[in-house]
């Protein structure tokens, strides 16, 4: 008998949950879907809570101005590092990569200085790898007959690719003595930088061949990508058995 008063009681504890859960079930607001965002604050950039337009508007944020945003004040450019590999090569730290994102276009001569102290550095270490003193190996006026100096100025004070309304589209191309006028998908353009730093007059100074190390590739190829074809530019996919 208590034996059965005992299930009894927790069949019915288990019938009272189950009809209060119920009531919370049918209680749900019919446009409560989950995807209500809440309010976290009149300036994150996002149209939340009960705002009508991003961070105005609502019983919060202040009214939205008429036609649109308001682009009133003063604005700042937070990334400047338009073209590929720039600031990976040349911006050794994190500290010097932000202090580069982040100046102005007028003030970016400040950087040229330690761009060719770095381009110095890195024929450093491969003097020191080829066991020949680092004064024996410096950077060698490239390809496009630019030296340190040039060079280094062009990679600092000229980062985003020039606009060639009336030439053709190319990352660099010395018959025609055009650099820098945009790119093609299929330009191998970390390669391209590389030869530009270790190439030398003829492009092919550390090329890999006569024991000289392999500097002018990063041996990553495009892989069976056509980039004739849309977005995204995906290779087959690799089969793993």
């Amino acid at each position: 008998m208590k034996s059965y008063n005992m299930k009894s009681y927790k069949l019915s504890v288990f019938v009272i949950l189950m009809f209060t859960a119920l009531i919370f079930v049918q209680c749900k607001d019919d446009d409560d879907n989950g995807n209500v965002i809440d309010q976290i604050s009149c300036d994150d950039g996002m149209q939340n809570g009960d705002e009508t337009g991003i961070d105005c508007g609502g019983s919060t944020c202040t009214p939205c101005v008429d036609g649109g945003l308001n682009f009133d004040g003063n604005f700042i450019q937070e990334d400047i590092a338009g073209r590929p590999g720039v600031n990976i090569i040349f911006g050794i730290t994190d500290l010097s990569k932000n202090n580069f994102n982040n100046s102005i276009v007028s003030n970016r001569t400040i950087f040229q200085e330690d761009f060719q102290e770095v381009l110095e550095s890195y024929h450093n270490v491969y003097a020191t790898s080829l066991d020949i003193p680092i004064d024996e190996l410096n950077y060698e006026t490239n390809i496009l007959n630019w030296d340190a100096a040039t060079f280094t100025t062009i990679m600092s004070n000229f980062d985003a690719l020039q606009v060639a309304p009336n030439g053709p589209t190319t990352y660099y191309d010395t018959n025609n003595n055009l650099v820098f006028t945009g790119r093609y998908l299929s330009d191998d353009v970390m390669d391209q930088t590389l030869t530009l730093m270790f190439g030398g007059g003829d492009g092919i100074r550390f090329d890999g061949n006569n024991d000289t190390p392999q500097l002018t590739t990063d041996a990553v190829g495009p892989g069976d990508r056509d980039f004739t074809l849309s977005f995204p530019y995906l290779e087959t996919p690799l089969l793993i058995e």
